[in-house]
């Protein structure tokens, strides 16, 4: 369809996008899976472009200046979580706004667009530097997948000598033991396909656990200190708590909605565990994975592809054939 952004504003910035990250997130919201889509829905949150002009107010960027968009485009700017840079727990009285499909709580008077578009509005706070040394046709899963992974790591204190799972090893997945591993943590894969193992040590894993191994998972029974869990669908979180040491934490990320069955609290309790959830990340977090990425040379495994092969590609999602994260070519749309 076509539609008309509007001028930007004096503190906001107009970006000629570039390449679009295809998020699960995105499947999920255009199939209405959370019971909360505005339509007509205009996906994608993980934005690269180019700076087009800006408000006069605006005073980061310039013309032709690259930037990245991730999953808001502005916030109330007024509340503590805001002026503390975590703009995604606004308490504004619509809290952040998305991207797109509109606010974080859904108005049908209000939408907005994504980055599966020729250009995009975005205020100067949410408008992130991309690092000159990151691949910019890679680097766009690093505003939604890069910072959802980065989040919790960093709040729970990943460091050198911890050991963490990654459990599930897709486009989230992928990230996380990458992340995780420049961290300095020993980092295992914990995945149910046997044949992504070779796919997850050459990600930088030290070990592969298969979860459908029983004796495999009794072995590493109290191993771990963090598990990140990033199954997008419902699962059953049972399996994984006796992973965790005393002490440990156990944070699902990727599933909005409730674990397949309830939470065991006696494994929980035995050896004080946390069991917890997060969703992305603010400002400040992006634009410090941003930087941490290029430091560590850190870059998502991609495939780039047309706009009119994005059915297809959503397709294969649902059916966990893609190979960790598909990247649109927005001149493909251009053109």
């Amino acid at each position: 369809m076509e539609f008309e952004r509007n001028q930007p504003k004096d503190d906001e910035v107009l970006i000629d996008i570039l390449y679009c990250g295809v998020c699960h997130s995105d499947l999920h919201q255009v199939n209405n899976d959370w019971k909360n889509t505005i339509y007509p829905c205009v996906p994608g949150h993980e934005i690269i472009g180019k700076v087009i002009s800006t408000g006069p107010a605006v005073t980061k960027f310039k013309q032709g200046d690259v930037v990245g968009i991730g999953c808001m485009i502005d916030s109330c700017k007024h509340c503590e979580p805001c002026l503390e840079g975590e703009e995604q727990f606004c308490e504004g009285p619509h809290g952040q706004t998305m991207t797109y499909n509109g606010y974080w709580k859904p108005d049908p008077e209000f939408n907005t667009f994504g980055g599966y578009s020729t250009n995009i509005i975005a205020q100067e706070k949410f408008v992130m530097s991309i690092p000159s040394n990151l691949e910019i046709s890679a680097a766009a899963p690093i505003l939604c997948a890069g910072v959802t992974t980065y989040s919790p790591l960093k709040h729970f204190g990943v460091k050198e000598g911890h050991k963490v799972g990654i459990i599930g090893i897709g486009g989230l997945g992928h990230m996380g033991v990458k992340i995780a591993k420049a961290m300095g943590a020993s980092v295992t894969a914990i995945t149910t396909k046997e044949e992504k193992k070779e796919q997850a040590l050459a990600l930088g894993a030290d070990d592969v656990l298969i979860s459908e191994d029983k004796k495999a998972m009794e072995v590493s029974a109290n191993k771990f200190d963090f598990l990140l869990c990033t199954i997008p669908s419902p699962f059953d979180v049972n399996d994984y708590i006796p992973l965790l040491r005393r002490r440990g934490a156990l944070v699902t990320v990727g599933l909005l909605g409730p674990y397949k069955n309830p939470t065991n609290n006696m494994d929980v309790a035995k050896f004080c565990t946390t069991i917890g959830g997060s969703l992305i990340g603010g400002t400040i977090e992006t634009q410090e994975i941003l930087d941490f990425c290029a430091e560590h040379q850190i870059i998502p495994d991609v495939e780039l592809i047309n706009i009119e092969d994005i059915n297809e590609a959503l397709a294969k999602i649902k059916d966990e054939e893609v190979r960790f994260r598909y990247v649109i070519d927005m001149a493909s749309l251009k053109s």
